[in-house]
C-alpha cells in the first residue's frame, strides 16, 4: 500500500471538514497495511508548546489499532491564495514513523510545485537516522515489530 492521490484527497477532505475557507488549516491522512485510509488534524492550543502536528491523531489510532503505517501525507492551506500545499513530516514525526520502519512513505513538495506531491521513502527523508546507532546499524523498529 502506498502513497497516493486517494490518500492526498483524504487529507484534503478532512481539512475541508475541520476548517473554514477562510481560516488556515492542516490534515493529515496516513494508510494503513491492511488498506485502511484514518485521517486526523492537529491540535492547535493557545500554549505552543502543547500543539500538536496534524498527523499526531492518525499515527495514535493506527497504533491502538496495531496496525502498520505503510504512508502518510500533511497537507496544508492558505486562506490568502487557497491552495494545498503539501508539508513534509517534521522531525518529531519523522520519530513517530520511524516506528514503523525506513520503508513508510511520505508525502514530500514536489520542488517546482508545492501544490503536488512526491512519495518518498523515511530512510530517504531521513538518511541518517540517529537510533541506528543504538540497534547495530538498524532502524530499532524491526526489531520491536513484527512483519
Amino acid at each position: 500500500m502506498t502513497l497516493d492521490q486517494a490518500l492526498v484527497d483524504a487529507a484534503i477532505a478532512q481539512l475541508d471538514r475541520r476548517w473554514p475557507a477562510d481560516e488556515p488549516g492542516g490534515a493529515a491522512a496516513v494508510r494503513l497495511d491492511d488498506g485502511r485510509i484514518l485521517t486526523s488534524v492537529g491540535l492547535d492550543n493557545i500554549h505552543g508548546s502543547v500543539a500538536l502536528c496534524q498527523e499526531t491523531g492518525a499515527y495514535c489510532q493506527a497504533y491502538t489499532l496495531d496496525r502498520r503505517v505503510t504512508a502518510s501525507v500533511c497537507v496544508f492551506r492558505d486562506p490568502g491564495d487557497g491552495r494545498y500545499v503539501i508539508l513534509p513530516p517534521c522531525g518529531v514525526c519523522q520519530e513517530r514513523l520511524a516506528l514503523w520502519g525506513p520503508d513508510v512513505e511520505v508525502g514530500v513538495p514536489d520542488p517546482e510545485d508545492p501544490t503536488r506531491w512526491l512519495s518518498r521513502r523515511l530512510v530517504e527523508v531521513n538518511p541518517y537516522y540517529w537510533a541506528t546507532h543504538f540497534a547495530g546499524g538498524a532502524w530499532p523498529s524491526t526489531r520491536m515489530h513484527s512483519e
